[in-house]
């Protein structure tokens, strides 16, 4: 697999949970730290994601912005 993002962290899925439309899925990353993802039901299907399997977490974005109160 290659890809332009320069962000690809490997991890296990950790939870699936499916929606009428899309499904959010948490992918548990070495160090303990997760990070959840929302995707349609069908891409998670066509994916086969279930508990432990392993995937890569692919983040693409020109913008990431910061807040505080």
């Amino acid at each position: 697999m290659k890809l332009s993002a320069r962000n690809v962290l490997k991890g296990k899925v950790k939870e699936v949970k499916p929606g009428a439309i899309n499904t959010e899925v948490t992918v548990a990353l070495a160090g303990g730290n997760e990070i959840v993802s929302v995707i349609t039901k069908t891409s998670a299907e066509r994916l086969g994601l279930a508990q432990g399997k392993e995937v890569y977490a692919v983040i693409k974005a020109s913008n990431v912005m910061i807040a505080v109160d």
